[in-house]
């Protein structure tokens, strides 16, 4: 017996970059764990922007489409 493939779950990478202080950046990381969207392991360190009190952080996250 065969699946069709509509029966299978299909699932893209989406990349989230957020961008701000690393306070702010870090209450994002964690808000977003709250919500169960994330860990904050997943998370990139912060890396500098090159702009004034800037970072950024990227999760990349299979989701479900």
């Amino acid at each position: 017996m065969s699946v069709s493939p509509q029966a299978q779950p299909r699932y893209e990478t989406v990349r989230h970059m957020v961008f701000g202080s690393a306070t702010a950046v870090q209450n994002i990381i964690k808000l977003l764990y709250r919500l169960n969207y994330a860990e904050p392991n997943d998370w990139s360190k912060l890396v500098p922007t090159g702009q004034p009190n800037e970072v950024m952080a990227v999760l990349t996250k299979k989701v479900r489409v």
